[in-house]
């Protein structure tokens, strides 16, 4: 009995220890494996150079560019309205939404039957009060004949004997029928509506037939000699323009505007004409007037419209600004954060330094300190910038 309890025991052991064995004599191997294992042979990081593009800067001066926007209006724009009444005659085949007319050109043509019967009457008045001032003119004649028979002085004689009110009264006549003529002529004339300048037609509310009266809206017009376009600036955006609203003498600064015509980019010259002087109270802007001549491109020689500007156009204004001196231009995108910028050494490393710049518009950073003539910045995007490392000048210019 005692010894089938000590057997139990034994096997009971075995079954413990025998594990734990095993775990041991797999450490001792792991151990030695690793002692005497032969070392790894290191090489030397290879110094990788980074290729970059880059930009070699000089001095210069640069005109500063200040962006703003706005819609093509009409310089000049006329509600047709009639003077006179009468029934419409006839219309200018230009007379429709869209058509063009020169200074001078008949748009309309009133029915004149009323105002040339009008016309000869006040003339036929004209005429008999012409006669009776050359009657009365005859009769005051005799009358100082008969006075100076008397041997009295002139002055002495009374009105009457004279006839001098008779001849008063008589040239007054004369000149209300001279009146009477004019207006008569004047009203004719209204008969005919002619275009006040070269413009295009933008609204009609009248045809041929249609009876209209003194009053009634015949259509409306446009000027296209010229169009303009307001163009709202900030203070920031003065502060980089070089005009002075106290005096005239200075020249206005040159103005070139974009838009999509067509689906395709198209641009016009323009000039600033005035400032409006005043600022708006809903956005605190002030705003420059822009002119440019001939939109519609109907001149040849015309240097401004290379291809028609249609009113009501929303456009892209680049403004030319201050003139700067000794700065360098630094494409945005490569000034980095804290005003640094990335260079190459001569030893074809990348150098952080920092810079002053004082001014910029939407393409340029112009910096005036922290540069010299010949440094090499790098422009193109290259991930994170680290001081030292190697760089590889690609694609270089000045």
């Amino acid at each position: 009995m005692p010894s089938d309890v000590n057997f139990s025991r034994m096997t009971t052991l075995k079954k413990v220890l025998l594990p734990i064995a095993l775990i041991a004599v797999a450490a001792v191997i792991s151990i030695t494996i690793t002692i005497l294992r032969p070392a790894p042979l290191k090489l030397e990081a290879p110094d990788t150079a980074v290729a970059v593009k880059t930009l070699i800067l000089f001095s210069q001066s640069a005109d500063l560019l200040v962006e703003s926007q706005g819609t093509v209006l009409p310089r000049t724009k006329t509600k047709m309205i009639s003077e006179v009444s009468g029934a419409v005659l006839s219309l200018s085949p230009e007379f429709v939404v869209g058509g063009t007319f020169a200074a001078g050109d008949i748009l309309l043509q009133l029915d004149p039957t009323d105002y040339e019967v009008a016309l000869q009457r006040a003339e036929a008045r004209l005429i008999s009060m012409n006669a009776q001032a050359t009657f009365e003119l005859a009769r005051g004649t005799q009358a100082q004949k008969e006075w100076a028979m008397t041997g009295r002085p002139t002055d002495e004689a009374p009105l009457l004997a004279l006839r001098e009110p008779y001849l008063a009264e008589a040239r007054a006549n004369v000149l209300q029928a001279e009146a009477e003529v004019k207006q008569a002529k004047l009203k004719l004339a209204r008969t005919t509506i002619r275009a006040p300048y070269l413009g295009m037609v933008a609204a009609k509310t009248v045809d041929i037939g249609q009876y209209v009266t003194v009053g009634t809206a015949l259509g409306e017009i446009f000027a296209i000699d010229s169009a303009e376009v307001r163009l709202p600036l900030t203070e920031k955006d003065l502060a980089r323009i070089d005009l002075d609203t106290h005096t005239k003498a200075i020249q206005l600064p040159a103005v070139t505007l974009k838009a999509t015509v067509a689906a395709k980019p198209r641009q016009w010259k323009a000039r600033v004409v005035r400032s409006e002087g005043v600022v708006d109270q809903l956005n605190r802007s002030q705003y420059l007037v822009a002119q440019i001549d001939d939109p519609y491109a109907l001149n040849n020689d015309s240097v401004g419209a290379s291809w028609p500007l249609l009113m009501g156009t929303f456009v892209r204004a680049e403004i030319v600004g201050k003139r700067i001196d000794n700065v360098y231009a630094v494409p945005r995108h490569a000034l980095m954060e804290g005003r640094r910028v990335a260079l190459v050494d001569s030893d074809q490393r990348l150098r952080i330094t920092p810079v002053k710049t004082s001014h910029g518009d939407d393409q340029f950073y112009y910096i005036d300190s922290g540069l010299e003539d010949g440094a090499e910045i790098i422009v193109s995007a290259m991930g994170a910038a680290i001081e030292g490392m190697l760089i590889k000048p690609v694609g270089s210019t000045n």
